[in-house]
């Protein structure tokens, strides 16, 4: 129970940050927007419908037509988050804050929206519209929700080209793009950690001065070579970004012929790390 009432804070906040996306950066200066937010805005320049009028209507489509691909949970997020994220528009529709240049509000506008929409689907929730299409997207053809919305949105947005104009347009795509990567850092965390495989003739030593001069574990894997047909130990090590130096040294120093390949992770749990059970 205590999970859920943190969720639906989380739900509640993200929609609150949406909304003042679009009512203090997008739409005073004639930006665009993805989604079915997109369209409600175009509707808006159009016609001067309610965008949050429009935007309950729309997404409750949406949620009838795709609530089969969403879990139960999800559902009822989703209602919650839609219907908040409309109710805050119409109550932030008057709100404004003074600034007329048009980049800065593009880059605030994208950041607000990442961080609106991430907060609602961290904890399992969607704004439905093209986040429904995003996790079809992410379930059967493995796409990341950040980068589906992002494909989905760019439709919408590039449809609104005859609207906004082509200047409109290109600040709208680098908000997007903004708010893509906030977003993507606000699903997948903000806890950027380095996974490090090294393949070795001297696993051992490599290992025991991992453990005693960085303080770090190791986890050993059996592998071999497919041509050589000889066996190896692969070493799969964790680390932060600034202890990337100080392995290269000591796999240098014990192996110059050494493997090793370095990738990106977020979200590492676990001894030295973050502690699971706290989030």
């Amino acid at each position: 129970m205590k999970k859920r009432v943190i969720d639906i804070i989380y739900i509640l906040l993200g929609s609150f940050i949406f909304a003042l996306a679009v009512n203090l950066f997008i739409i005073p200066n004639d930006l665009g927007e993805g989604g079915v937010t997109g369209i409600t805005i175009i509707l808006y320049y159009l016609f001067e419908w309610s965008p949050g009028l429009v935007s309950l209507i729309l997404n409750g489509i949406l949620i009838i037509a795709g609530y089969k691909f969403l879990s139960k949970i999800t559902t009822i997020y989703t209602i919650i988050a839609v219907v908040f994220h409309s109710l805050f528009l119409q109550l932030t529709m008057y709100w404004s804050i003074s600034s007329e240049e048009i980049m800065i509000n593009a880059i605030f506008g994208g950041i607000f929206a990442g961080v609106g929409i991430g907060l609602i689907i961290r904890v399992g929730g969607t704004t439905a519209g093209t986040t429904i299409l995003a996790r079809i997207t992410n379930k059967y053809l493995g796409w990341s929700i950040s980068y589906g919305l992002l494909f989905f949105d760019l439709i919408v947005a590039f449809s609104s080209y005859f609207i906004i104009g082509m200047e409109s347009l290109m600040f709208t795509i680098v908000m997007l793009y903004i708010g893509t990567k906030v977003m993507e850092y606000i699903i997948e965390g903000v806890n950027p950690k380095k996974a490090v495989t090294v393949i070795s003739e001297s696993p051992d030593i490599i290992a025991q001065q991992v453990n005693s001069l960085m303080d770090r574990g190791v986890t050993v894997f059996s592998g071999h070579g497919y041509y050589s047909k000889t066996s190896k130990d692969i070493l799969y090590i964790v680390i932060s970004k600034q202890e990337v130096v100080k392995l290269k040294r000591i796999v240098q120093k014990t192996d110059k012929n050494a493997f090793l390949t370095i990738h990106d992770v977020r979200d590492v749990f676990g001894e030295g790390f973050l502690d699971i059970s706290k989030t």
